[in-house]
């Protein structure tokens, strides 16, 4: 596992604004968002996978759009509206994507499924109607290790049926 990085900046008091409530953080500006999710607010379903925003397993929305929190200062998503898989089902399209993760049974091991969750749900927030070509370099920063690369594209395109 990677090492955490000490802190080179110290600490200043942030707030972000993660699944629709306000929390304050006395951290290190430069502390990557995931461990501040994880380690600071005991929020633990987004994943630590490679540390190098390569595996998607860390995936959050910041202002609707997908991000690897490994990478991502929590300096720079003050201000801005965090959405993580806590608050995933509260959302029509998060919602409709996990019926159909369990529905195609997609998970193996679930390690990466919430960073994968996270993806598909942007994707049909932004196109309603994915080709297979649409998913595929949407889902293309996300790794499965299980291989179950089939089962997510079918639940996407099911997913997106249902929203229709």
């Amino acid at each position: 596992m990677q090492q955490r990085s000490k802190p080179t900046q110290g600490k200043l008091m942030i707030t972000l604004h993660i699944n629709g409530q306000d929390k304050a953080l006395d951290i290190d500006p430069a502390t990557p968002l995931l461990w501040a999710l994880r380690d600071t607010l005991n929020m633990t379903g987004t994943k630590f996978g490679c540390g190098a925003a390569l595996c998607g397993a860390c995936t959050v929305h910041l202002d609707g759009q997908p991000i690897r929190s490994c990478v991502t200062p929590v300096a720079s998503a003050a201000g801005k509206k965090i959405t993580t898989i806590e608050a995933i089902e509260n959302d029509k399209v998060g919602k409709a994507v996990q019926a159909a993760w369990v529905k195609h049974d997609v998970p193996q091991c679930g390690y990466c499924q919430s960073g994968q969750v996270m993806s598909a749900t942007a994707l049909l927030k932004s196109n309603s109607k994915p080709t297979d070509a649409d998913i595929d370099a949407a889902m293309s920063g996300n790794i499965c290790r299980c291989g179950t690369y089939q089962r997510i594209r079918a639940a996407i395109k099911d997913a997106a049926a249902n929203l229709a």
